[in-house]
């Protein structure tokens, strides 16, 4: 049997969209595991702790150049 070549495209992007919804789906599985334990803090806690903590230590970051001013008036350069 061979797929006339209009309908190669089409068999093509089938194909690759079964791979990767099987792909999907096994890293699914597997992930939900971690979810359904009980132990440590909710998610949500999780979330809210780390973002004090990235909050209250930023790193420090050198800035190279003028700073950006938007042109508001542009008659003026």
């Amino acid at each position: 049997m061979r797929i006339k070549e209009e309908n190669r495209n089409i068999f093509l992007l089938a194909t690759v969209t079964l791979c990767c919804v099987a792909a999907a789906g096994t890293v699914a599985l597997f992930d939900l595991a971690p979810e359904l334990a009980a132990s440590g803090p909710a998610p949500a806690t999780q979330v809210a702790e780390r973002a004090t903590t990235e909050l209250s230590e930023p790193t420090p970051v050198r800035v190279v150049g003028a700073p950006f001013a938007p042109n508001v008036n542009p008659r003026e350069r």
